[in-house]
């Protein structure tokens, strides 16, 4: 784990075993930069995220492109990864503003640092050891702004919640489906809680039937791994706004009878994501403890194939009653998140629904492996989470919905089909799908969530590593703090 510290003093009065230096938008005549003739020597060019580690001199150098909080989190999570297989444990480092007054860019650093050296090394016999545990900022500016010592602090600490709930979340996701199943992520719920302020509630199979969530009992009947539906609640006394946030949390999705080809069955450990995302932001909630009331509800589900298996042909009864007719079995978690969005509901009058779930490749194939799409009735909601998303450095952007796709999920047998009967516009009939399941009150106060694409990829990008990457945590803590100011 590292540790933080903020310090008045001068970055050269500061002693530590080796020190960062950013290379802002190329100006090498910046008083920071000590091997200006070493660095020309090495073919240096200062391009984002670019490094260049003097061992003798104990300096490391990274590049980025102009002073804004997306860049110097890259720049950092660069930063980091290139020192981790040397043996150096105190960094120094000093602070970089756009603004005298703003301190994004402090809490960017931070997040950049602990969300750059994450690795999930939990199935490895020869484990990964962070040697860096002490990193000193210095209140010494590049822009020579006098900074408040107080603000930067709370955006150290806001940072370093932020990421570490943003790490907490991606071990989840990365946990394979042998040793994260329902009762798993219940029993994570329940340790959060445990050790927190949040209170938690757990539905067991008695209590969902007697809740009549049935397609959520439908997709989880084949599975040896019982469903659980999770409620925690984060309740301050006089709360600026009542949130409800609602994960998907399949714990594995073969695709049930409708069987994925193997090659897309591998990373479906993945299909938790929006169940993982929903936990690490309760943590971070509770230890920020908002002004804002949170409700996070999860399905936590597993997708299996057998004898009792639900079937392409059934019709099943949600929880607000409508009716659906299964065309795909693999279009399982939106069965989940309706009864689940019916439940939430039921339980909260909230000023705002959220819901986040790896719900279809289609998203995917819209925008690309990094970005989430966003859906709903009202721009309100949307916008929101787009501005969230800007601020954190996540990438996000809507996708509109429309009555001639809308037309497209009609039964001739029941109220609803589970998927379109058109191969075009996925990730918005999923998304006009679950409208369905939101009653009137919420309408124009939800958006859902689509992080398909960035949840789990198999390469390193940005501050993200291989694998989870931990995504909707950052945009909706940011959209949290703002409604709680």
């Amino acid at each position: 784990m590292m540790n933080f510290n903020l310090t008045i003093n001068p970055i050269n009065d500061i002693e530590a075993d080796i020190e960062l230096i950013i290379v802002v938008d190329k100006n090498f005549k910046h008083k920071f930069i000590q091997d200006k003739k070493l660095l020309k020597k090495a073919g240096f060019k200062a391009e984002q995220d670019e490094t260049c580690l003097f061992i003798e001199n104990n300096r490391l150098y990274v590049g980025m492109e102009s002073l804004s909080s997306a860049n110097i989190r890259t720049a950092i999570a660069s930063a980091i990864r290139t020192l981790s297989s040397t043996n150096y444990k105190t960094l120094k480092v000093a602070s970089y503003m756009n603004h005298p007054k703003c301190t994004a860019l402090l809490r960017a650093m931070v997040e950049g640092f602990i969300l750059g050296a994450y690795s999930f090394d939990k199935y490895k016999t020869a484990k990964s050891e962070q040697k860096i545990t002490d990193i000193i900022i210095s209140l010494e500016e590049y822009n020579e702004y006098t900074l408040d010592i107080e603000k930067c602090a709370k955006a150290l600490n806001n940072g370093q919640i932020t990421a570490e709930a943003t790490n907490f979340t991606r071990d989840i996701v990365n946990t394979t489906p042998e040793d994260c199943y329902p009762v798993t992520m219940a029993n994570i719920a329940k340790d959060l809680a445990k050790n927190s302020s949040l209170e938690c509630k757990i539905l067991k199979v008695k209590d969902i039937k007697a809740e009549k969530m049935e397609t959520l009992l439908a997709v989880a009947r084949a599975s040896r791994h019982k469903p659980r539906v999770i409620h925690l609640s984060h309740k301050p006394e006089n709360p600026k706004a009542i949130i409800t946030l609602v994960g998907k949390g399949l714990t594995y999705d073969s695709g049930g009878l409708s069987l994925k080809p193997s090659d897309y069955m591998v990373t479906m450990k993945s299909d938790k994501s929006g169940g993982s995302a929903v936990l690490g932001i309760m943590k971070a909630v509770s230890e920020m403890n908002l002004e804002v009331e949170v409700h996070g509800f999860i399905g936590a589900v597993e997708n299996m194939i057998g004898g009792d298996a639900y079937k392409p042909d059934d019709v099943l009864v949600a929880k607000n009653g409508k009716t659906i007719e299964v065309r795909n079995t693999d279009a399982e978690g939106r069965l989940v998140l309706a009864d689940v969005l019916c439940y939430a509901q039921q339980e909260i009058q909230a000023d705002y629904i959220f819901d986040y779930a790896t719900l279809t490749g289609a998203s995917v194939v819209a925008v690309g492996h990094y970005t989430s799409t966003i859906m709903g009735n009202s721009n309100e909601p949307k916008d929101m989470i787009i501005a969230g998303a800007k601020s954190s450095g996540e990438l996000a952007t809507k996708l509109d919905f429309n009555n001639y796709l809308k037309k497209t999920l009609k039964s001739e047998i029941a109220d609803i089909c589970n998927i379109s009967n058109v191969r075009y516009g996925g990730a918005i009939t999923a998304g006009l799908f679950l409208e369905e399941f939101i009653d009137d009150k919420h309408k124009d106060k939800w958006a859902h969530i689509d992080i398909a694409g960035p949840a789990f990829v198999e390469h390193v990008w940005g501050e993200n590593p291989h694998g989870a990457s931990g995504a909707g945590v950052r945009m909706t803590l940011r959209l949290l703090e703002k409604l709680g100011r």
